[in-house]
């Protein structure tokens, strides 16, 4: 059993900056949720606003930032520990967070999500941890793999249409096992799950497009994937049973302000993200 890195190896590991990013000072970061969360509010997108700042800030790799996101979202007083709100609602903020934050896989990939994830676990109370279900509703069995297929596709075909099937071949030509992959995904993660609202932590259609907006404009140069799901969200607004967030972000005008908002983030995040090598 090899226990040890030979010393060559773990040098190597050592460089081309191995660490997530730093991000910027908890002040700065608050300022930039206030100025954000204001215009949110003001537009009736709170829960918009935590799912988009959430992707966010993991696809810019500065996963600290989710632990203060949660605290932000759940204090009166950032700073202040006792002016925590609710434990329900504690638990429902960090409940969305980490549901955005698992959808964000099928964009950016399973590192950084598993940095966001220790981020905001890092940060959760005792009894939100405890109020956090902890059994899976995605594992596939024989019973349900039809039912997630049947999602996935559907999901696809909401998203892409009327080029769903050109796309489906033209991804499946790359790879024979790829857009099935795709289908299984979107299917058990990028789709509602089936409890609706009253599924913890559940992100309906709209914001489930929220996810893939946000994500694609924060990872960069990914311009035809960006402009997909843009195209997702804006046709979420035919999606049934839409909240009325959900039919402002579906809008013009609130895809618009996603996108925006993301950009906003973004110009102070990247900006201050500092390097861990370099800040020691």
């Amino acid at each position: 059993m090899v226990r040890h890195l030979p010393p060559p190896i773990k040098q190597l590991l050592a460089l081309r900056n191995p660490d997530a990013y730093l991000g910027p000072s908890v002040p700065r970061l608050n300022r930039l949720f206030q100025k954000t969360y204001a215009d949110a509010t003001q537009k009736g997108a709170e829960t918009g606003w935590l799912v988009l700042t959430t992707c966010t800030l993991l696809t810019a790799n500065v996963p600290t930032s989710i632990g203060h996101l949660y605290r932000f979202a759940t204090r009166s007083e950032p700073s202040v520990q006792g002016s925590r709100l609710s434990i329900v609602e504690a638990v429902r903020k960090a409940a969305l967070i980490r549901e955005a934050a698992l959808k964000s896989t099928i964009f950016v990939g399973v590192p950084r999500i598993i940095g966001a994830l220790a981020g905001l676990t890092d940060a959760l109370e005792k009894d939100v941890k405890a109020g956090l279900r902890t059994d899976s509703r995605r594992n596939a069995t024989p019973e349900n793999i039809d039912a997630i297929l049947t999602d996935g596709m559907a999901l696809w075909n909401s998203i892409y249409e009327p080029h769903a099937v050109k796309l489906h071949e033209k991804l499946g030509s790359y790879h024979p096992d790829f857009v099935s992959f795709i289908i299984q995904s979107y299917g058990s993660v990028l789709s509602p799950l089936p409890g609706g609202a009253d599924e913890q932590g559940n992100l309906s259609r709209a914001l489930g497009s929220v996810v893939g907006v946000a994500c694609l404009r924060a990872e960069g140069r990914v311009g035809p994937q960006l402009t997909s799901h843009v195209f997702g969200l804006l046709k979420a607004r035919t999606a049934e049973g839409l909240s009325e967030e959900d039919r402002w972000l579906a809008s013009d005008e609130g895809t618009e302000w996603v996108i925006r908002t993301v950009d906003s983030l973004l110009d102070v995040v990247v900006a201050e993200r500092r390097d861990p090598q370099e800040a020691a």
